[in-house]
């Protein structure tokens, strides 16, 4: 039986991108159970966000099998930042992984981004409850990103119909959005906020 301690969940890096089409069709195979779409994400962007220290992912230390995941991206000149793609392997679920891997990637935005506004539209009990915990609070679809990059990728969902005859006012997810605050539930370790520094460097070049 697994163990909550058995499961590392860490900032991702460039050594990680061999998880990548693990991870791509773990996501894949969830949806299908679900019944729901997704936001179309190919090999190279999932590994550009490991690039650039935009993502989480949970290991099994004994043997590094894949446990989760989930990505950052940023909006509207990184006014706006949303947690995406968040998946847990069916064989971690259970042992309160999600909540880690929601925690940790709330905490790199909030690190990266202190300013900005996180967001999440969601259909999930269980991601509005985490949500909730870490102080989001339910907001309209008048309140988040006005970003048309981010709303193309709803398309890939059963529901975008629903989206788009209500002319992207509301839909079956609901809408959350965090104000920022000095709250940080988990912690980045030093080496990866100095490779952060050297990234945001590298960017103002």
């Amino acid at each position: 039986m697994e163990q909550e301690n058995d499961i590392e969940v860490l900032v991702a890096g460039p050594e990680h991108e061999v998880y990548v089409d693990t991870i791509l069709n773990t996501i894949a195979e969830a949806a299908k159970v679900r019944g729901t779409g997704i936001a179309k994400r190919t090999h190279e962007y999932v590994a550009k966000k490991m690039q650039e220290a935009k993502a989480v992912i949970a290991l099994r230390k004994s043997d590094g099998r894949f446990a989760g995941f989930s990505y950052i991206e940023t909006w509207e000149k990184k006014h706006f930042v949303t947690t995406s793609g968040l998946i847990v392997h069916p064989d971690f679920r259970g042992l309160g992984l999600a909540k880690r891997i929601k925690d940790m990637t709330f905490t790199l935005a909030r690190t990266r981004w202190p300013h900005a506004k996180i967001f999440s539209l969601t259909s999930g009990k269980a991601v509005m409850k985490m949500n909730t915990q870490l102080g989001y609070l339910p907001v309209t679809f008048a309140d988040l990103t006005e970003d048309e990059a981010f709303w193309r990728g709803c398309e890939g969902c059963v529901n975008y119909p629903v989206l788009k005859e209500r002319d992207r006012k509301f839909c079956i997810c609901t809408a959350m959005l965090f104000d920022p605050t000095e709250h940080l539930p988990a912690k980045i370790p030093e080496e990866v906020l100095a490779r952060i520094r050297h990234l945001e460097a590298l960017e103002e070049c």
